[in-house]
């Protein structure tokens, strides 16, 4: 699917950093029983990944404690009137509960008006960039006139939950193991974009459009959820690291190929690139296979983990801060997620 906008804007793109820090050795330390059972060298686990740390909230924060903060800088940084903005979706995989959506609490503390969309939007990885999606949409079609779209990954429990499988699993391998290891990559974060029509922007920088492709057949290479036989109600994940990463890069090729033909782009006309932060592993084979040089990347995965539908827009507010995006740049964001999906945007960066 190809989309195109003549009139949508992204005027703010702002992330909150979580105050604690696990790193990889940390990590391995908790683990020493395993490490030294299936003698696993020390340093492994950043060796593997490129993560040197990730981030975490409090015990027992959710999801719309942080988006609620979130939610408050991204509209304050967009200079917008609370009462034009029309829509407030919640995009991350972790919720405050099944019912009601996670927004809805979000939009009652945030004081948006109550004519505005609220709702949940849940695609793994992807939810943030579907949500900018689908404000775009209702923004060129005159329905609204901005919108914002949140999200807060709350990786500790699930980091924890693995940490202790692995300690109480007696038939535990060199092999099975591989299954945990991108659980062990999850940090927290929280992100925010700001969307609006061109006539309220104040900064220009338009989105141009893009892309989005599925190949749902590789459903299961990653899947997660709450284990209801571990008896705690902390969630669990199992991946197959290696074929992901091999059937997501697959698939994020053609994407891009679909996306370069819809903003009629070469790989020249593009000055920077933000990219889903998974590891140092699928961001080399991904910027190879899509020919474009690593310096117009801007990596932010050894120091956050994979904050998941988070990670995308926090490594842009990142490169934003780091005057990584300049006046100028044409940006491009290059989402994968597990299902698998991917979608990417052009943006013409003009702030």
């Amino acid at each position: 699917m190809h989309f195109l906008f003549n009139n949508v804007c992204i005027d703010a793109i702002v992330h909150d950093v979580p105050p604690h820090v696990m790193s990889s050795s940390d990590i391995e330390t908790e683990l020493a029983p395993v490490y030294e059972r299936l003698r696993l060298p020390e340093g492994r686990l950043e060796l593997m990944t490129g993560i040197r740390e990730r981030r975490f909230y409090d015990p027992g924060t959710k999801p719309g404690q942080i988006s609620q903060k979130t939610v408050k800088l991204a509209l304050k940084a967009a200079g917008l009137e609370l009462s034009q903005c029309g829509a407030l979706l919640h995009g991350s995989v972790c919720r405050d509960q099944m019912e009601p959506a996670t927004a809805t609490g979000v939009h009652a503390w945030s004081g948006l008006p109550n004519d505005a969309m609220v709702l949940d939007i849940s695609n793994a990885c992807l939810g943030l960039l579907n949500g900018a999606v689908f404000i775009a949409n209702m923004i060129e079609l005159g329905q609204i006139q901005a919108g914002v779209v949140v999200g807060t990954e709350i990786g500790r429990p699930l980091v924890e939950a693995t940490i202790a499988k692995l300690l109480n699993d007696p038939g535990v391998t060199r092999k099975s193991i591989k299954g945990d290891i991108a659980s062990l990559t999850i940090g927290s974060g929280s992100a925010a974009i700001v969307l609006c029509h061109s006539d309220l922007s104040k900064t220009g920088n338009r989105l141009l459009g893009g892309a989005c492709l599925a190949d749902t057949s590789h459903h299961e290479l990653c899947a997660g959820g709450v284990e209801e036989n571990t008896g705690d109600n902390r969630p669990l994940m199992s991946t197959d690291s290696e074929a992901l990463l091999h059937a997501g890069v697959g698939l994020a090729a053609t994407t891009w190929q679909e996306t370069k033909q819809a903003l009629g782009w070469s790989n020249g006309d593009v000055s920077r690139v933000i990219t889903h932060q998974v590891g140092k592993a699928h961001r080399q084979l991904l910027l190879e296979t899509l020919g474009l040089p690593a310096e117009i990347d801007f990596p932010t995965i050894e120091v956050t983990g994979n904050t998941g539908a988070a990670a995308l827009p926090t490594a842009a507010a990142m490169a934003l801060q780091q005057g990584a995006i300049r006046a100028g740049d044409q940006v491009a964001f290059l989402g994968i997620g597990s299902g698998l999906n991917s979608m990417m945007l052009g943006i013409d960066w003009k702030a």
